[in-house]
């Protein structure tokens, strides 16, 4: 009866553990995914194309805010992982993140709100400070691609130039060494074959 009640407890543990384990498994893969700013966007493109009406201006927005701070992150892990000139952009680009997280709050919180007339008349106050962030972000990414260098307009033509003159060098080079080569072999004195002599044998007379 002992090891009965014993085996039942063993498989009340171990189911207690199975479950514990799950939760936490799936809590940790729904955390992820909430990190992942991949699936954050495509779940609110998807959420914003089956709205309507102010639901879906929010959700437009949210996806606006989303992808601006995304490029705007890559744009400076560019800068730093390439040693660019970026001056203070790191640390003012950490204040824009520090108001997206704020509007992102609040744009969160209008989720729950079903009056469409109060959210109309909250999406028209957050609707400017999107923008606002947006362009700010634009300027942070023609920073960094002015701190990279500009491989466009003047810059590539000053390319192209220097490298037709290179290959023009080249090809004269290469011409004047075939020029050089070509009357080297004509100097070199022409040498007429002699056939050997052979001794004649002794007692055989010509």
């Amino acid at each position: 009866m002992d090891a009965l009640l014993w085996i039942l407890i063993s498989l009340a543990a171990i189911a207690a553990t199975s479950v514990v384990v799950t939760v936490l498994i799936v809590r940790a893969l729904y955390r992820r995914i909430r990190r992942s700013r991949a699936i954050t966007s495509a779940v609110l493109t998807s959420r914003a194309q089956l709205s309507r009406g102010p639901r879906r201006r929010l959700f437009t927005l949210q996806q606006q805010l989303t992808e601006s701070l995304e490029s705007g992150r890559a744009a400076i892990d560019l800068a730093v992982r390439s040693n660019g000139r970026r001056g203070d952009l790191p640390r003012l680009f950490r204040r824009i993140e520090d108001e997206a997280a704020a509007l992102q709050t609040q744009l969160r919180l209008l989720e729950s709100e079903r009056d469409s007339v109060v959210l109309t008349g909250a999406l028209s106050e957050a609707a400017p400070a999107v923008d606002q962030i947006t362009d700010m972000i634009r300027e942070v990414r023609a920073s960094v691609t002015a701190g990279l260098g500009d491989p466009t307009g003047e810059s590539l033509a000053a390319l192209d130039a220097d490298l037709a003159i290179e290959v023009a060098a080249l090809r004269a080079g290469r011409a004047q060494l075939a020029d050089l080569n070509s009357r080297d072999r004509a100097d070199q004195p022409r040498t007429h074959y002699l056939p050997p002599a052979y001794p004649q044998s002794k007692g055989v007379q010509p």
